[in-house]
């Protein structure tokens, strides 16, 4: 028999299958010497009043165990002439090809930086020394900007495609099951190296290629397609098709679009400021209590307001973190924020921004 079940327990409660099971069997009417098995589908922190507790909804398995808790993707190697171009291996580049793949079609992908591990030495040189490798960054190389900016896996988009799958693979490659669970979940900077790589092992082992060092200086064109790429100004790839995942930081691309007569759309943009917070003021304010509890996580928080036309907001917010050099060229200066799975920094960092629309760039 399975039931489903909402729960409201002490922070202490919500990580104690025992202690879970027990309050189940007593909604329920039930010996706890019965086969009970509490399975939790979404676990969210309700700190409105001045106890902060858990908001857990739960399947309760009776006298029979629970299913596989997440389905696998079953890929298999692609056996076909077809294939496709992937420029960057960011988060949207890598789960392009990983649907390539399991349509059966080859991903060719190219990253302009270095895989995550060669990429360690090049975040120690910008952030001990100053020196940036316009190439290999906090923001290019193997995972893009998301590796080493923390892992956050919640958007207030409510379109964006299906996110259940992608929080399943990433379990699959490697993430804690907390992630498909937990309202906000987040990875932590210090794991996703390691998933990172596990997804490259897949599309690899699966008849993919990808090629680092490789950033696209040129396009193919033929009667006005795109037909392929040059790349570090000497090689060519061509394929059936191209997915352009560079992100938003790659300007050379959108100079090369340019150039080269390709219709771009200009879209708004936010752009601000990152401001740093003891993490205990953040705790003490959300938490109601000046001492946090040590089964609560380092808290965040959410901003929003509206002036004019303009919407301003808090963005990527990072409890238990560090402030971060974001830079892409030597001469500029960009920030971002990043947690390790623990969260267990003294400090706090949000970016605040505002939005930037075509009215504010034609002024």
């Amino acid at each position: 028999m399975i039931k489903q079940i909402e729960l409201t327990v002490l922070p202490h409660e919500a990580f104690d299958p025992e202690s879970l099971k027990r309050i189940a069997a007593k909604r329920f009417g039930i010996s706890t010497s019965e086969n009970i098995f509490v399975v939790q589908r979404r676990r969210s922190i309700d700190a409105r009043s001045k106890h902060p507790h858990y908001k857990i909804f739960a399947d309760v398995f009776i006298n029979e165990k629970p299913s596989e808790s997440f389905p696998k993707v079953i890929y298999r190697s692609v056996e076909t002439d077809k294939k496709i171009i992937i420029v960057g291996f960011g988060p949207g580049g890598m789960f392009a090809a990983l649907r390539l793949i399991e349509l059966g079609i080859k991903p060719i992908i190219l990253e302009r930086g270095k895989d995550v591990q060669a990429r360690r030495r090049d975040l120690k040189s910008v952030q001990q020394f100053g020196i940036v490798n316009p190439d290999s960054n906090y923001c290019f190389g193997e995972g893009g900007a998301g590796t080493y900016s923390d892992g956050k896996l919640y958007t207030r988009s409510t379109k964006r495609g299906n996110v259940k799958k992608i929080l399943n693979l990433f379990v699959q490659h490697g993430a804690d099951e907390d992630i498909l669970i937990d309202a906000h979940p987040h990875i932590g900077s210090n794991k996703l190296p390691q998933i990172v790589k596990n997804i490259r092992d897949t599309i690899i082992e699966n008849g993919g290629e990808i090629h680092f060092n490789s950033r696209v200086t040129d396009f193919i064109l033929q009667q006005k397609k795109i037909t392929g790429v040059v790349i570090n100004e000497e090689k060519e790839f061509t394929g059936d098709a191209l997915i352009l995942a560079t992100g938003h930081s790659a300007r050379d691309i959108f100079y090369l679009l340019h150039k080269r007569n390709i219709k771009l759309e200009a879209k708004p943009f936010a752009m601000g400021v990152r401001i740093e917070h003891p993490q205990s003021l953040i705790d003490e304010i959300q938490y109601h209590s000046p001492v946090r509890d040590e089964f609560l996580p380092a808290e965040s928080y959410n901003l929003t307001c509206r002036v004019g036309d303009h919407g301003i907001f808090s963005f990527c917010m990072c409890p238990g973190g560090i402030i971060v050099p974001a830079s892409t060229a030597q001469d500029e200066l960009v920030l971002n924020g990043m947690s390790v799975s623990r969260r267990d920094s003294s400090f706090a960092n949000s970016g605040l921004v505002i939005t930037v629309n075509e009215k504010d760039w034609h002024k």
